[in-house]
């Protein structure tokens, strides 16, 4: 106990009590709701595709009956003639959309940084509902605008070829879901690339025309390693939704054209089986491929940009 302490006025004073911090019970209620909360919607998202991964190596050709672990049906995976061709169908598809779309959205995106700013709005807003306009309109507007187009194209390329025993003509296929999904995806890509422009640092730039260095020596030298990182997620992104696509791809594609969504969703028709289930996981373990090989790559761009920012420094240092 410690004794009391007399002030230089004379007047003796008491030792305070020492009192310890106030707990927030209704703090830790919201916290813990929060969590709690927090746990069960990660739990709402992820567990059905674990269920998904753990019964695509059931035993049993039932798959919501647990028999035992097996490999098996990814074999019949593999050998089933379907499968493959709906495969080849989705990287058909989602390998062009994603190369067309990222060259499109970046030309776009470097375009509008060099127009009005009224323009640029326009723009911006024509991009902004081409994402928030539902899926099903883009899938209905793209079907009714090929279905009138080929009305219109298809009759002139009859006159045009005379009478032939195979007359050339138009139709719904590859090329029209290729065509779909790059519409949707470009906006994608455009306002990835935009938002890397606009922290992008522009001094860079200007010191290269203070240098004399052509536009076309910038842009390869200063801005595409800057816009790399945006690039690339772009591609992924594009390449993602592409792959994964079901309902613009129903209604653009033709009847030799099944993607793999399309044919897991005739399976569905049917009945679920392993085989379902793994096609379905090989699908997300490819996606999940994709992000990491995604994120290796951006990362080893930013360490070799990080290294090239310190070797100039490092120079300027010297001189």
């Amino acid at each position: 106990m410690t004794a009391p302490t007399i002030p230089a006025s004379g007047v003796r004073e008491m030792p305070r009590p020492r009192v310890g911090p106030k707990v927030d019970r209704l703090g830790l209620l919201v916290e813990g709701y929060f969590r709690a909360h927090t746990v069960l919607v990660y739990a709402f998202l992820y567990l059905p595709i674990l269920v998904v991964v753990l019964f695509s190596f059931n035993a049993n050709r039932q798959a919501t009956v647990w028999l035992g672990f097996s490999t098996a049906w990814y074999g019949e995976a593999f050998r089933d003639v379907f499968v493959q061709k709906a495969l080849l169908n989705s990287f058909i598809v989602a390998i062009p959309n994603a190369i067309l779309a990222t060259t499109f959205g970046t030309m776009a995106a470097l375009g509008l940084q060099r127009v009005g700013r009224k323009t640029r709005s326009s723009y911006d807003s024509l991009t902004y509902i081409s994402v928030i306009v539902p899926e099903i309109t883009i899938a209905l507007a793209t079907l009714i605008f090929f279905a009138s187009s080929f009305d219109v194209v298809n009759p002139i390329l009859s006159a045009l070829q005379g009478d032939p025993a195979k007359p050339f003509k138009l139709g719904f296929g590859h090329s029209t879901i290729i065509a779909a999904h790059v519409l949707f995806n470009t906006s994608l890509v455009l306002l990835i690339v935009r938002a890397r422009l606009s922290g992008m640092d522009r001094t860079l730039v200007e010191a290269s025309y203070d240098l004399f260095a052509t536009p076309w020596r910038t842009f390869r030298q200063i801005t595409f390693p800057q816009l790399l990182p945006a690039i690339v997620a772009g591609f992924l992104l594009a390449f993602t939704f592409s792959f994964d696509d079901y309902l613009i791809t129903t209604f653009n594609s033709g009847p030799a054209s099944s993607t793999l969504p399309l044919w897991i969703f005739g399976q569905l028709r049917k009945t679920v089986t392993p085989e379902t289930n793994a096609v379905a996981t090989m699908v997300l373990a490819f996606t999940l491929g994709m992000l990491f090989v995604g994120q290796w790559v951006l990362r080893r761009q930013s360490r070799r940009g990080g290294q090239e920012a310190s070797m100039a420094s490092i120079i300027t240092e010297e001189r």
